[in-house]
């Protein structure tokens, strides 16, 4: 049993169809989605339904309940607001009731699984620093737990006190409790402009971060042909 978890899709299909070749590719059995399938990108109904052919466990994601609400809620940056508004206009009812029902968190074999945080799900808010993961430590009950939200990939480890550890990669020691942040497929931010997924192996205890190149320029090209800014095509080979 080997899972490829991976988050903040963002509608990008040119980069989650290159990670799911790559995981399988990697001999992953079973695959897992922390949330943020749509925004910002050109293919939400095409992610939406390759996400569900999966039929892998999902958790949602603040773009995956704002896209599938009639209007975007205060909070936003415009960048979202516009592309949020952008795939409202492109799924249908049935696609946006999918994502209006997924659960905030769930539990998968041995490990939980959240997009953005243990103590306040609902709050979208984020996982960046030892604070914020003392909280979500609070209310995590498996060794395992992965987030996503940041789209920066992270892990935090607490055995006693709490620290954040380079991620390529983690030996799972049962005695001990993580917080892992496995990046982002779709829109990567920590200067990669690479896909970015986990492998995790329970039989192995070991948890591996992937990086994988896709035809960014196609990706880029779509974004232009949608209408969408401009910005979002130029952020994606930029990795911010």
């Amino acid at each position: 049993m080997r899972f490829a978890i991976f988050a903040d899709v963002h509608s990008n299909l040119h980069a989650l169809t290159a990670v799911l070749e790559d995981a399988a590719a990697q001999g992953a059995t079973h695959h897992v989605c922390l949330g943020d399938i749509v925004g910002y990108n050109a293919f939400p109904c095409e992610c939406v339904d390759l996400i569900r052919a999966l039929d892998c466990p999902v958790v949602q994601g603040n773009h995956d309940e704002q896209a599938s609400m009639e209007i975007t809620q205060e909070g936003l940056s415009p960048l979202a607001e516009q592309s949020l508004e952008w795939t409202r206009g492109r799924l249908d009812e049935e696609r946006a009731a999918w994502l209006r029902g997924l659960r905030l968190q769930r539990l998968v074999r041995d490990f939980t699984i959240v997009h953005a945080t243990l103590d306040t799900p609902q709050k979208w808010g984020y996982i960046t620093t030892q604070l914020d993961a003392s909280a979500s430590f609070s209310y995590q009950h498996t060794g395992l737990c992965f987030f996503g939200h940041t789209h920066v990939p992270t892990v935090f480890l607490r055995d006693g006190s709490v620290r954040a550890m380079p991620f390529e990669e983690i030996p799972v020691h049962r005695s001990q409790r993580y917080l892992i942040n496995p990046g982002s497929v779709g829109q990567p931010r920590d200067a990669d402009w690479r896909a970015s997924y986990c492998l995790y192996d329970p039989a192995e205890s070991r948890i591996v971060l992937r990086r994988v190149p896709y035809d960014v320029h196609a990706a880029q090209d779509a974004i232009l042909s949608a209408g969408l800014p401009e910005k979002l095509a130029v952020r994606l080979s930029l990795g911010r």
